[in-house]
């Protein structure tokens, strides 16, 4: 038994900026860097990806510098039960898979660990909105485009997509115009540079100053 609502914990605002950064393959000082970059430019949530023991630490110095600023950081690539004991020991508030799997899913929540599954097809969302998720991640996003992300806004008005996967600030706003709810960019925090094209961003979005 799902013993609370998935949607609880993320359709409360969590999501109230439509970015949120993906970090892999970095060192604990290069990620909390472009972490750094990520806050500063507006972004308030890091999703740290966990592909191999190696990677906790990383996750770790992440999650230590947002709790200092009162921010959550999720694990990434969770694709087996047994990464959740080291998500949960490295602090993560919730946790990302690049498909839906339903024991890793409920072995999450169990943990208190929020998930976001990875769907790509009609019938994965269907499987997803069985177990009562409307909150899913469109992976890999620049595989099936924002025409995808339209067709199935239609028949699936309700669910929120965190488009991931090969996503650039250059080309975001053509997902978010296609009914995408958050997209999950990489490189554009590589370099303070980069980051301002997101700061750029969310202030065209929000029709605000980018902040400085």
């Amino acid at each position: 038994m799902l013993h609370k609502h998935p949607n609880d914990w993320f359709a409360d605002d969590f999501f109230s900026v439509p970015v949120i950064a993906v970090l892999r393959g970095l060192t604990p000082v290069e990620a909390v860097k472009s972490a750094t970059r990520a806050w500063d430019a507006g972004v308030e949530h890091v999703e740290v990806t966990i592909e191999t023991p190696d990677a906790v630490p990383t996750l770790a110095a992440v999650a230590s510098a947002a709790a200092e600023r009162g921010l959550a950081v999720g694990a990434g690539t969770i694709i087996r039960p047994e990464q959740l004991d080291a998500a949960a020991s490295a602090s993560a508030s919730f946790t990302v898979s690049p498909g839906l799997d339903e024991t890793v899913l409920r072995e999450s929540i169990r943990r208190g660990l929020p998930h976001l599954p990875g769907v790509a097809t009609p019938s994965e969302i269907l499987r997803a909105n069985a177990l009562r998720l409307t909150w899913l991640k469109a992976f890999p996003a620049s595989g099936l485009g924002p025409e995808w992300i339209r067709a199935m806004k239609g028949p699936f008005p309700d669910v929120q997509f965190v488009a991931t996967g090969g996503m650039k600030a250059a080309t975001a706003t053509t997902y978010l115009s296609a009914g995408v709810s958050v997209v999950g960019l990489s490189s554009d925090f590589s370099s303070d540079a980069a980051a301002a094209s997101v700061r750029d961003l969310l202030a065209s979005i929000s029709g605000t100053s980018a902040p400085h």
